[in-house]
């Protein structure tokens, strides 16, 4: 069973580490100038640490029916379709059993809580917007009688992009198009639903440092990759004066909003204007090879107790 157990617990350290190895990744030079390769292993992350606990649950109740884990968990099944039940488990393997139950069922129903708030979120959002909003059919974009420079994007079936007035009235139109289309590439990416399994499970697991850093984190890499989708078409420049132009200090913008300026804009500008060489691909190939490494185990850890059924 030691090696199963390894299949499975090594995608936990991240968790087990106190958090350290997420705090370095958020902090790393490479990933604001490698967001997507970033971002796919903040999700392996999260998945992996999911998975590799459900299955270190699954290994733990199986140990005493039989030496290895494929076998332990068909010899279970088998005990359960025959009606024997749970024979020859133990109260602390019965436990091990139920906390991989649970702990699906735990992060499901987080999941669909946050689900359902940011969609009625988004709906009273909509529906605030359509009040008092005009379709400015040039920009297509609703524009609030507001004075204070506001860049936003409601997501979902039917996506708002909002400015305000006073962004009109501050930006000139090419700097206008460009803050629109880093909102609109939030759209396209439904990057709200990206967000959206980080902020469960910092719900989930609110004593945990992990997961909060992890959903701030991922929240900078999609403004990221949103600004790499406006640069492309008004330019590094053009984007990054759109930002600074935007910025108005202590103020936030509208919850269930993915919104253009943020906390880490400091960040995002110096990725626009700076010449520092990017990142080969060894780089991103070595990120999508950690991701694939720590989701490697815990996937073998489930999938083996199929094959050896069907075998």
């Amino acid at each position: 069973m030691t090696a199963w157990t390894l299949a499975a617990g090594i995608a936990l350290l991240p968790l087990l580490l106190g958090g350290q190895v997420t705090v370095r990744l958020a902090s790393a030079a490479w990933t604001s100038r490698r967001p997507r390769a970033a971002l796919v292993l903040w999700q392996a992350i999260g998945l992996s640490a999911g998975l590799g606990a459900f299955g270190l649950g699954l290994i733990a109740a199986v140990a005493p029916l039989a030496a290895a884990f494929p076998h332990g968990a068909h010899v279970l099944g088998d005990q359960i379709v025959d009606g024997r039940g749970l024979s020859g488990l133990g109260w602390g393997h019965v436990a091990a059993l139920l906390w991989s139950l649970s702990l699906p069922a735990w992060l499901l129903a987080h999941t669909a809580r946050t689900l359902t708030r940011a969609a009625a979120g988004q709906r009273r959002q909509r529906l605030l917007i359509d009040l008092v909003a005009d379709l400015d059919r040039g920009y297509g974009a609703y524009v609030l009688p507001e004075a204070r420079p506001v860049a936003y994007c409601v997501p979902g079936r039917q996506t708002r992009v909002v400015v305000s007035r006073g962004t009109l009235e501050r930006l000139s139109p090419r700097h206008v198009h460009a803050v629109l289309a880093h909102e609109r590439a939030h759209a396209r990416g439904h990057h709200d639903l990206v967000l959206l399994p980080f902020a469960a499970l910092a719900q989930a697991f609110p004593i945990l440092s992990a997961p909060r850093t992890a959903m701030r984190a991922v929240s900078v890499l999609l403004e990221m990759l949103a600004d790499d989708q406006a640069r492309r078409h008004h330019g590094d420049l053009v984007l990054a004066q759109a930002i600074v132009q935007m910025i108005t200090p202590g103020e936030q913008q509208p919850a269930h909003t993915l919104a253009l300026t943020q906390l880490d804009v400091a960040q995002r500008l110096q990725r626009l204007l700076t010449d520092a060489a990017t990142p080969g691909r060894g780089t991103a190939i070595a990120a999508y090879s950690a991701a694939a490494g720590l989701l490697s185990g815990p996937l073998t850890v489930l999938v083996a107790p199929i094959i050896c059924t069907l075998l």
